[in-house]
């Protein structure tokens, strides 16, 4: 009876809500198409001293010597909270709404680009390592930073009305109550991303890495 009821509330939240979720989503593809774009208009230099530092890390990885699988665990946890962390800190304050949106869009442009460049400089073969190498654990990120954004968004607009419109009404506390329990939900999901990203995607890597001749 309960998980219904959790099922509908969750349900109705995003029907109130779904022009948010809509523009977050359309934001964060515009960033990755963005991304995309920048690496066409990158000069022949940039690509070739781009792509000669990506043939030192590929190198390392087919030879195995790149990082540990816990220091890259840590690496990426503590980079993806660090994100998460700081849209749900603006979200608390009312002059972070745009940079919310900023940081969304960025995180799709990065995403954008690296796919962009391996392809472009790699074809197949760097659409294959992107695959392995950014799918996996993009799979889960990219959810949640979206998530994360929005409702970051939609608490940031509660606080703008409640500090500007005094008919607003509505407690804040409920919603803050469960505004720390989504960024506690985001951060466990961001650790089982960060296990994909250390403990697989390496490994998807080199097997790629090491059965292609990558020049």
């Amino acid at each position: 009876m309960k998980k219904r009821l959790y099922q509908s509330d969750a349900a109705s939240y995003f029907r109130e809500h779904s022009s948010i979720f809509l523009f977050i989503v359309i934001l964060f593809l515009m960033g990755v198409i963005f991304g995309a774009i920048v690496v066409n208009s990158m000069s022949i230099t940039q690509k070739e001293d781009l792509f000669y530092y990506l043939s030192q890390f590929f190198g390392q990885v087919s030879s195995g010597k790149d990082a540990e699988d816990s220091d890259l665990f840590l690496q990426s946890l503590f980079h993806n909270s660090k994100f998460i962390g700081l849209m749900w800190i603006l979200g608390i304050s009312i002059i972070g709404l745009p940079v919310i949106l900023i940081l969304l869009f960025i995180k799709g442009m990065v995403v954008g680009f690296t796919v962009g460049f391996l392809v472009s400089q790699m074809g197949w073969q760097g659409f294959m390592l992107a695959f392995v190498s950014i799918l996996p654990q993009n799979l889960i990120i990219i959810p949640i930073f979206i998530m994360m954004a929005a409702l970051s968004v939609i608490f940031s607009l509660r606080m703008i009305k409640k500090q500007f419109m005094k008919k607003y009404a509505q407690p804040i506390l409920p919603f803050f109550k469960r505004y720390i329990f989504a960024l506690i939900i985001a951060v466990i999901f961001i650790s089982a991303a960060s296990g994909i990203e250390a403990y697989l995607s390496p490994w998807l890597m080199k097997t790629i890495v090491t059965s292609t001749t990558l020049k």
